[in-house]
């Protein structure tokens, strides 16, 4: 119950650039103000326990440039904390981190973020840019990480991120890192590639892992959570596109392309029945034209259509080779697969069910389903088979 914890000892303001090497001491709680910026390859690092407050007025946010570094390596007993400095805490609070790196995007034309900042100095502009082609550049470490009320609003038309990396190098390590409660998507990633474990997305606003402009992502061993009565309109579980525009990407360069293992994804409702009824619970995963996504050994519980494809998919060999499921339950969802603003089509029925793929449906209560989902402080969510676990699908989320 992160809203009822207020930090107020030994404060420390930051603000403006950072543009030396710095450790953050678990000794002080520190208050980002305004847009923080991490600039001239400088290295951040943060020490196990240390809590970082964003500043709800200016709406704080922290940006780690391209050739800068975050090194934010917390534990299982004593995890790095970024929250909200409001007395009432609530999603949208503060901005987010923002991490960037000089790898590959298709996006068309240069690469800015400065959109998702709710004003920025034109000074700070140019500390926006990313993507390039080091592949391989790393723009730090992240594990055992709390991000809190972050997200908030940029404009009508952008969903900003609780934490985004955009051009990221496949150096970048990321792990055993939890959002909650974010004001717009829990994890966004745009080009770039990455690798993550052990993720948590908790109630967010918008989706829980959203992938654009030829992002690469392995995700494994993670889980999402969603209410029906905090998300947005269209938002998702996990929103895998190549472009939002096709004016704006170059066609003939990398797809997005994302490999999900070990994922739990269900909707946290007592009536499943009513909320899909009501229109409240949509589609689990959403998958774009010229995307690459396979999903294996997962659980899709709680919605009214599993997956759904962009209608400019066609139902074919060269299209339906990019998707692949298998070994995935889907469970409690009133379709499973199924083509976007169409009915249900026979041959995309029969393409998910075959046996080969071993994917399944069933209609199994969340309360026999998953190990404990009663306790508000520690929820379990791993599957339980006749009363012994049959997967563990978030290795150590309980601790984080």
């Amino acid at each position: 119950m992160p809203n009822k914890v207020n930090y107020d000892v030994n404060v420390k303001v930051l603000s403006g650039s950072i543009s030396e090497d710095i450790i953050l001491h678990k000794k002080h709680t520190y208050l980002l103000k305004g847009n923080v910026f991490v600039t001239n390859n400088a290295i951040l690092g943060i020490e196990p326990g240390t809590v970082i407050m964003g500043d709800s007025k200016t709406k704080a946010s922290l940006t780690i440039t391209p050739g800068a570094a975050i090194i934010a390596e917390g534990t299982s007993l004593d995890p790095i904390v970024f929250t909200s400095n409001a007395t009432r805490k609530k999603a949208g609070d503060w901005g987010g981190i923002i991490i960037l790196g000089d790898g590959y995007t298709n996006k068309l034309g240069k690469s800015h973020v400065a959109s998702l900042f709710g004003s920025i100095e034109p000074t700070n502009y140019e500390y926006t840019k990313f993507g390039g082609e080091n592949l391989k550049s790393n723009s730090g470490f992240i594990s055992y990480v709390r991000i809190e009320y972050a997200g908030a609003e940029s404009s009508k038309d952008i969903i900003s991120n609780a934490l985004l990396f955009a051009g990221v190098g496949a150096s970048t390590t990321v792990n055993h890192v939890m959002v909650s409660y974010s004001g717009g998507h829990s994890l966004g990633v745009i080009g770039g590639e990455i690798q993550m474990n052990q993720m948590v997305s908790n109630k967010p606003k918008g989706n829980d892992y959203d992938f654009r402009y030829g992002a690469v992502c392995n995700i494994n061993n993670s889980l999402a959570v969603r209410s029906p009565y905090l998300s947005l309109s269209g938002s998702r579980c996990m929103n895998v596109l190549s472009h939002t525009n096709f004016n704006k990407v170059i066609d003939t360069e990398k797809e997005t392309m994302v490999t999900a293992k070990n994922l739990t994804l269900l909707t946290d409702s007592e009536d499943l029945d009513y909320g899909i009824k009501a229109g409240l619970i949509k589609e689990s995963i959403f998958i774009g034209k010229s995307t690459n996504f396979s999903l294996e050994s997962s659980v899709i519980s709680g919605f009214n259509k599993a997956i759904i494809l962009s209608e400019r998919i066609e139902i074919n060999d060269a299209d339906l080779s990019k998707i692949q499921l298998s070994n995935v339950s889907f469970n409690k969802c009133k379709g499973a697969v199924s083509l976007n603003l169409k009915e249900d089509d026979t041959t995309l029925e029969n393409w998910y069910k075959n046996p080969s793929f071993f994917n399944d449906c069933t209609k199994t209560n969340h309360s026999e389903l998953f190990v404990d989902l009663s306790s508000n402080n520690k929820r379990d969510y791993r599957l339980k088979n006749n009363e012994t676990i049959a997967m563990n699908t978030i290795s150590g989320s309980s601790e984080n």
